[in-house]
Formats: C-alpha cells, sequence, structure tokens
C-alpha cells in the first residue's frame, strides 16, 4: 500500500502485540523522562530512556528472519532492558524526582510487558 508517496510495508515483528505493548511503555518512559530535572539529561533521563528504546529494538532484531534460539536470545535482552528501567525508576522515587504515586502507573503498565515477554520467550524453544 502506499502513503503519501511512500511505499508501507508491515513486518512480521509490528503484529506481535508484545511489540506494540512495548513501543508503549517506551513512549510512557519518555514522557515520564521528559519530566525529571535538566541535571539528569546527560545520566539518568538518557539511560531510561535507552533501556525502554532497547525493549523495543530487540523484540524487533529477534524477530525478523532469526532462529529460535536467536529470537529467544534477543527477547532476554529486551527483559534485560525493561529491568533497566525498573532500576531506574527505582533510583527516580529514591532521589524523589517524581512520587511513588506518579511512578506506580509505569511499574504497573511494565509489569503487564514484563509478563507477555517472558510467555513469548517461554513459546519459543531455543534449537
Amino acid at each position: 500500500m502506499m502513503e503519501d508517496g511512500r511505499l508501507m510495508t508491515e513486518y512480521k515483528f509490528q503484529k506481535l502485540q508484545v511489540y506494540q505493548m512495548a513501543l508503549d511503555y517506551a513512549d510512557h518512559i519518555y514522557d515520564l523522562a521528559d519530566r525529571l530535572p535538566d541535571s539528569e539529561n546527560f545520566n539518568l533521563k538518557s539511560q531510561i530512556r535507552r533501556a525502554a528504546t532497547s525493549i523495543v529494538l530487540n523484540i524487533a532484531e529477534g524477530s525478523t528472519g532469526q532462529s529460535d534460539g536467536e529470537q529467544h536470545r534477543f527477547l532476554g535482552l529486551s527483559l534485560r532492558s525493561y529491568l533497566e528501567t525498573i532500576a531506574c525508576l527505582d533510583f527516580i522515587e529514591r532521589r524523589k524526582y517524581l512520587s511513588k504515586d506518579e511512578i506506580t502507573p509505569f511499574r504497573t503498565s511494565g509489569h503487564e510487558l514484563f509478563i507477555k515477554l517472558q510467555a513469548f520467550r517461554k513459546s519459543i524453544r531455543p534449537s
């Protein structure tokens, strides 16, 4: 299909619910990062954004033309990146950049993503 004169291709990973959830989570993390103080621009703010982005990128990279073993490995990297965002949330809360109540929705949506990533990874048997 064409949109604005460009060929629009949808890849296998774009149809995955876990990929869509990861995109949503990354959007939320970017919004959260915008609320952090400027003093964290080159540390915590950039770190949590990179980790959230890495979740999405590893799902995409692992699901396109890879063996089951490779896809399993990339989903493991996505899980690690997710856990990195949790550590960042802990730090944000500990430094009192945001309150526990402000962070709770991120933890909730993130945990749903975590469960979906784990289930998807378990469904793939490495060869």
